[in-house]
């Protein structure tokens, strides 16, 4: 069978779909979630664990849990371990559900995107600030004719700060040759969970209630007392960076709260705006009603990977 795919915004109940899918087909699920790949910041990331046990049983998960907060993991960092991950289930005969709310994630590992590790040369960017588009598409050119690659498409040197990019890459693959990667697409049916936008907004509220009742303020608490600068917990966004300006004294609660509440409303919109966008790009999308009995969602799921 093909990868499963369970995408939606935040507060759909896309996790529990997931994890009953998987226990009726004994599959396993790869998150795609950008910042539940972070130890000890659960409640704010909403990794509800508890999520994943179905009728006493722990279905299999990957991607949770694997850095250390405080660092900064990437997009090229996931899309090489969701591949690694998707090729260990299918070597061992295993079906995958691909599941999560970070659309760039999901659209990076779906389409194969190609990614490079290069890191920026500021010293390289002063040199060719102020070159003109046709002075750096020159340059961009020489380059990839010393190291050997093609400029088969004219997306490199559609901007100035495009084709700069382009040459800080050929630059640093001169200087550090690396095998290619590439990381092909992977075929998958895809269900979004949908659900209507004021039920939407009454669960986000109500699920952040819940947080700072279960300890999420105690959360952020331990990890600046661990050591974590409140800069690098900022970085996070959403419950790190609100609650944390709480914690330092920036914030009262009830600023905290509404301000976190209402980012968190934004932050369901930018998803549902990247999940149409996926459909733009030519993905098709099964939608499904959040709102279903879990049995029924996850027939309907089943039918619609059975039948793809």
């Amino acid at each position: 069978m093909k990868l499963l795919t369970i995408l939606g915004p935040t507060a759909t109940g896309k996790t529990s779909l997931a994890a009953h899918v998987a226990a009726a087909t004994h599959a396993e699920i790869i998150s795609a979630d950008s910042r539940q790949v972070y130890k000890r910041m659960d409640i704010g990331t909403g990794k509800d664990l508890d999520d994943y046990v179905v009728d006493g049983q722990t279905v299999p998960y990957h991607l949770i849990d694997i850095c250390e907060p405080g660092t900064k993991y990437n997009l090229f960092q996931y899309q090489q371990d969701c591949y690694d991950a998707y090729q260990d289930i299918k070597n061992r005969g295993g079906e995958a559900i691909l599941c999560g709310g970070t659309g760039l994630y999901i659209e990076a590992v779906l389409k194969g995107y190609q990614l490079s590790p290069v890191p920026q040369n500021d010293e390289l960017r002063q040199r060719l600030e102020g070159k003109s588009l046709a002075e750096l598409t020159l340059m961009l050119k020489d380059l990839k004719r010393r190291s050997g690659s093609n400029m088969h498409n004219t997306t490199d040197v559609d901007s100035c700060q495009r084709a700069i990019r382009a040459i800080e890459i050929e630059t640093f693959n001169l200087d550090h040759p690396m095998p290619q990667r590439q990381l092909p697409p992977i075929e998958s049916v895809i269900v979004g969970v949908s659900i209507d936008r004021d039920e939407r907004r009454a669960k986000i509220t109500r699920r952040l209630k819940t947080r700072l009742d279960e300890g999420m303020i105690d959360e952020v608490k331990g990890l600046l007392d661990s050591g974590i600068p409140a800069e690098n917990l900022l970085y996070y966004g959403l419950e790190y960076k609100f609650v944390t300006e709480y914690v330092v004294g920036r914030l009262s609660y009830e600023e905290m709260f509404k301000q976190l509440e209402i980012a968190i409303h934004q932050f369901a919109k930018r998803q549902m705006t990247w999940f149409r966008g996926m459909e733009r790009r030519g993905f098709h999308i099964h939608w499904v009603d959040a709102l279903q009995p879990m049995p029924e969602k996850v027939l309907q799921v089943l039918q619609i990977w059975e039948t793809e």
